[in-house]
């Protein structure tokens, strides 16, 4: 499974950038990846652990902006396309991991 986190946060006071900024931190802190500077991915193992990774955003939520969260499976992550202008590049790799009960 991958956990996608999408946002668009307001920058335009300092407590603004600030707020923006912990919530990027805050994500890399829970293991997530920029894929673009506004969206942000993590791959789980298993349903229950990406429902663990949702709940940690949705304690995290900056107080202003738009903050959206997709979830999509292995497959379809798989059959996305990515372009770097008119050349093509390979999905970034998965890292194994182990998980312990």
């Amino acid at each position: 499974m991958w956990v996608l986190v999408f946002f668009d946060l307001p920058t335009d006071t300092k407590r603004d950038r600030k707020n923006a900024a912990a919530f990027r931190q805050k994500l890399l802190k829970d293991g997530f990846s920029m894929f673009q500077f506004s969206i942000y991915l993590r791959h789980c193992p298993s349903r229950e652990n990406a429902d663990v990774h949702i709940k940690r955003v949705k304690l995290n939520l900056p107080p202003d902006g738009h903050v959206a969260v997709m979830v999509i499976t292995d497959k379809q992550f798989g059959m996305m396309e990515l372009y770097y202008g008119k050349k093509s590049k390979e999905l970034p790799q998965v890292s194994q991991q182990l998980s312990m009960f």
